[in-house]
């Protein structure tokens, strides 16, 4: 007998913003959503004060049942056990699921994947698309086995990447894809009309956590290159670069920046990472290209556009960043 969709019992597992789009559009379509599991709070700021995970938050709005739990363990397992669920939705949960967690739902455990699998798999697949200057990426539908992201494939679909795209609007769009494409296909999948196919191996990517440090610059690169690192990295880490100025190494946040295509006399005339004005407009030269700031973060200080900082720290221009 065909399952409606308010017959098929889910339990979503989820902690970020990524995962309250993918569950909030489950709920829309009526899936019925016996349990929710999501990170504990944690404590942000610089008061330390404790947060909800975002999935915590928008399931005590719709009043759902949750549990939240930093580890795999064996009240866990018993738990899942008892729900007896159909399957379950896993999108950025931030744990890796053991066997015996994976088996326990009667049509498998499911995974939202910001990526094309084979291609990035691991725990930064958009940003990893960025970095590299992809034209396009997609999400994948998988069922999940103990790799990671190495399941076999329910579903997928591609996007475009913007030229100019960041991470936060990339992120969006494909939340929003994924949500879609996994309402289409748990249907399809419990009322046994999708054939999940065994990735290619051969072709996979693995790409690995951001860390904070990852945002420095390195002025040796091409400006297209610093360009997709900023892209790839807004809002969070950021892209930094360090600035000496009376014997004092400032750490400089770039908040907003552009490239400007490499010309090679004006190249000759300046060094690896110096700051100058062009045509109104200041500039860093990089590797190959040069790198237009227009927004920065000096450490200690409140974001300012560029004209405002230079007319505090006229010293800027002219000097090296490092």
């Amino acid at each position: 007998m065909m399952k409606n969709n308010s017959d098929i019992k889910v339990v979503f597992m989820g902690t970020p913003v990524f995962a309250v789009t993918v569950l909030q559009t489950l709920l829309n379509a009526k899936f019925n959503i016996v349990r929710v599991f999501t990170r504990p709070d944690k404590k942000a700021g610089r008061n330390q004060e404790l947060k909800k995970s975002d999935v915590k938050i928008i399931a005590e709005e719709f009043k759902l049942p949750i549990i939240e739990m930093e580890k795999i363990n064996d009240e866990f397992v018993k738990e899942l056990t008892s729900i007896a669920p159909d399957v379950i939705v896993v999108a950025a949960y931030g744990s890796i699921l053991p066997k015996t967690v994976l088996n326990i739902p009667k049509y498998g455990s499911i995974n939202v994947h910001a990526s094309i699998l084979p291609k990035f798999r691991g725990p930064s697949p958009i940003q990893n698309a960025l970095l590299r200057g992809e034209k396009e990426t997609g999400v994948t539908i998988m069922l999940m086995d103990e790799g990671i992201d190495t399941g076999d494939i329910l579903a997928q679909e591609k996007i475009k990447i913007g030229d100019d795209e960041t991470l936060t609007e990339l992120y969006q769009k494909l939340a929003d894809l994924g949500a879609k494409l996994l309402v289409d296909t748990i249907p399809r999948l419990v009322n046994g009309e999708i054939k999940p196919v065994v990735q290619d191996n051969s072709h996979a990517i693995i790409c690995e956590l951001i860390e904070k440090s990852d945002g420095r610059i390195s002025w040796s690169e091409n400006a297209q290159n610093i360009y997709n690192c900023y892209r790839a990295f807004t809002p969070w880490p950021g892209i930094f670069t360090f600035w000496e100025k009376e014997e004092i190494i400032m750490r400089i946040k770039l908040n907003k920046i552009s490239i400007k295509p490499g010309e090679a006399e004006i190249e000759k005339k300046h060094h690896l990472g110096e700051v100058f004005m062009d045509n109104d407009n200041i500039l860093v030269r990089a590797g190959e290209g040069f790198i237009v700031l227009e927004e920065i973060q000096p450490e200690g200080k409140t974001n300012m556009d560029i004209k405002s900082f230079i007319n505090g720290n006229p010293e800027f221009i002219g000097s090296i960043l490092k």
